[in-house]
């Protein structure tokens, strides 16, 4: 009994695991029929849509503007040095830091006294001198004039000797008289000889003396010259820099009392690479003389002179590399030597390229065009020059397709977008073209709309008089930069730009 009770027991609870077993199962395969149920009742999901900004790509010439910074220089710059040593007498009024001065203006005046007395001295030597080359030429005439009398008696006592022996011959004339003859025609040739003797030394006398005037002559210009060497002129118009003399202060020779810059004769030096240095040379490797735009930017305004590149630097210079250029500047008025300023060259003009936004390559030089159903697709490109916020690419596979202008990491190829024309050469559009692209993403939140560079801002009465006040004050502006800041102030919307760095130098 015992047996057969235990195996009714293990016969029951076999059946209960069975049933249980069973019904587990069968809810398994109810969950899964119930989820293909619903599977197949589901639709799809949309496939999501970007909302994009697209250029039209077009081929054209165009020519690229190579952009660099560079510093002014003047290409007449003076060291005023005293030629004289001595004290300072006299200081013209403009002989100060800054100074305008005008050509062969009087700018420094040494005391003279010395000077002077020296030519007094010189000019009295040479009066001496010229008396006495006087008194030397008269001596000659007399001496030549002696001579001639000399040599006329001796004529006479040559031909009284003839005479006498000719006498003698006949028989008429005496041994005596004949003696005689001889004796005064050796005492007249012994005459000549003395008065060639007082000829040379007249002539010599002569000379001296015309040596002598020389060396006065000499002596005044010298002096002549000491005495302008203590009047200091400026040799050209300019402002003075560096002034380091006061009137009343002693000075040595050679000294150094300020430094004269010509502002009008300005030119510009600038630093290129080796690949643009190229671009800017001729067939034969000599440099274009090309238009040059030189822009100073003052408290916003931008002060733009024109030049011409006119030659290069005879070295690279040690530990640079490169090319340093020189552009010499036509008109430049309100810039000053020195100034650090943007330079713009104009290089050749680059034939069937495509202009496009800087934002719309990736790292790899790669386009997204708009392709068949709206989708993407990405091209590669040539990227030729970088220009600011755009580039210049060869590529005629892209001519007339539509470019994605600014590549953001949710775009790639195969992507179906909403496409947004705008013009490739502006820049309205783009914070839009970003909103749209975040909502599409699902990243909820407004889009705000920032101040571009060009924001025109009105000024309150007391905030506008603070910065007119400030410009009119400011000794590092131009009187022509002034004039344009005050123009811009004067407005009844000020651009935002220039009211922030003008308070940024006033440090609020």
């Amino acid at each position: 009994m015992r047996f057969l009770g235990r195996s009714l027991m293990g016969l029951f609870m076999l059946a209960l695991a069975v049933g249980l077993l069973a019904w587990a199962v069968g809810v398994l395969v109810g969950a899964l029929e119930e989820r293909r149920s619903r599977a197949a009742h589901m639709m799809p999901p949309d496939e999501r849509v970007y909302s994009v900004e697209v250029v039209k790509a077009e081929l054209r010439d165009t020519a690229p503007v190579l952009e660099t910074n560079g510093e002014l220089r003047s290409l007449r710059t003076l060291d005023l040095r005293a030629t004289a040593a001595g004290r300072v007498v006299e200081l013209a009024e403009e002989f100060v830091e800054g100074g305008q001065v005008a050509a062969g203006q009087i700018l420094v005046q040494i005391d003279p006294a010395e000077a002077r007395s020296e030519l007094v001295l010189a000019r009295t030597e040479l009066s001496g001198a010229a008396a006495e080359r006087e008194s030397a030429e008269q001596a000659l005439a007399l001496a030549r004039a002696d001579l001639e009398l000399a040599r006329s008696q001796a004529d006479l006592r040559a031909r009284s000797l003839a005479r006498q022996r000719d006498l003698q011959r006949r028989g008429v004339g005496t041994d005596a008289a004949v003696e005689a003859a001889e004796l005064a025609d050796a005492a007249a040739r012994q005459v000549v000889l003395t008065r060639q003797q007082a000829l040379q030394q007249a002539g010599t006398r002569l000379a001296q003396a015309e040596i002598a005037l020389e060396r006065a002559r000499n002596a005044v210009a010298d002096a002549e010259r000491r005495l302008a060497d203590t009047t200091i002129r400026a040799p050209f118009a300019g402002r003075l820099d560096q002034v380091s003399v006061v009137a009343g202060g002693i000075v040595a020779r050679n000294e150094r009392l300020a430094r004269l810059i010509d502002p009008a004769a300005l030119e510009v030096a600038f630093r290129v690479s080796t690949s643009q240095y190229a671009r800017l040379l001729d067939e034969t490797g000599r440099l274009i003389p090309r238009r040059a735009e030189v822009v100073l930017d003052v408290l916003g305004v931008d002060i733009v002179a024109t030049g011409v590149l006119m030659r290069e630097s005879g070295t690279t210079g040690e530990g640079r590399t490169g090319r340093e250029l020189f552009a010499r500047l036509e008109d430049a008025s309100g810039m000053r030597p020195g100034d650090f300023v943007m330079v713009r060259l104009e290089e050749p003009v680059l034939r069937n390229v495509v202009v496009l936004p800087a934002q719309a390559l990736d790292s790899h030089d790669r386009a997204l065009v708009l392709g068949a159903g709206n989708r993407l697709e990405e091209m590669p490109v040539t990227l030729l020059r970088r220009q600011g916020n755009q580039v210049i690419v060869r590529a005629p596979d892209l001519a007339g397709r539509l470019v994605v202008r600014r590549r953001t990491p949710l775009l790639g190829a195969g992507i179906r977008v909403q496409p947004l024309r705008s013009d490739a050469g502006g820049e309205a559009g783009t914070e839009a073209g970003d909103a749209m692209n975040a909502a599409a993403a699902g990243g909820g939140g407004a889009a705000g709309a920032g101040a571009g560079a060009s924001e025109l801002i009105a000024l309150a009465p007391d905030r506008r008089a603070r910065l007119v006040a400030f410009v009119k004050n400011s000794p590092d502006m131009s009187d022509e930069a002034r004039r344009r800041v005050l123009g811009e102030l004067q407005r009844e919307r000020v651009p935002a730009a220039v009211v922030a760095r003008i308070e940024a130098r006033m440090g609020g």
